[in-house]
């Protein structure tokens, strides 16, 4: 039995090095996580955006420019976009089956975040720090 392969994983398997990516139960909890924090954050936003309706533009620049408003604001544009690049990236991953096509679309995906995250988190220090 020496030089026998002992895995558990199928001759094809081995072929195309394909196996667990052990990486599907990080990813659930992610998105769960992202979701719960979302409920009490949107709510707080749509309450305070109510709130705010109609107020003079200073009063609601100084209403995003308070510390904890502007840390609440970060928490949920953070977890909005991280949870929608997380969804996004499921649904290419199990509807997409050219492999180029799906590495780029989750590229394409991975990249929106980063930069639409990154200008609602600018603007958002930006109001906070009296920009």
């Amino acid at each position: 039995m020496a030089g026998q392969d002992k895995s558990l994983r199928s001759s094809l398997g081995r072929v195309r090095g394909l196996g667990s990516a052990k990486d599907g139960t990080s990813h659930w909890w992610a998105q769960r996580t992202t979701a719960i924090a979302l409920v009490p954050l949107a709510v707080w936003f749509v309450v305070g955006a109510i709130a705010h309706a109609g107020a003079p533009l200073a009063e609601v620049k100084g209403w995003l420019g308070h510390p904890v408003t502007a840390v609440l604001m970060l928490a949920l544009v953070v977890a909005m976009f991280q949870h929608a690049r997380l969804g996004l990236q499921v649904v290419v991953e199990d509807y997409v089956h050219c492999e180029a096509l799906k590495i780029a679309s989750v590229l394409a995906i991975n990249g929106a975040a980063l930069l639409f995250g990154g200008f609602a988190v600018f603007s958002i220090l930006k109001l906070a720090f009296g920009g």
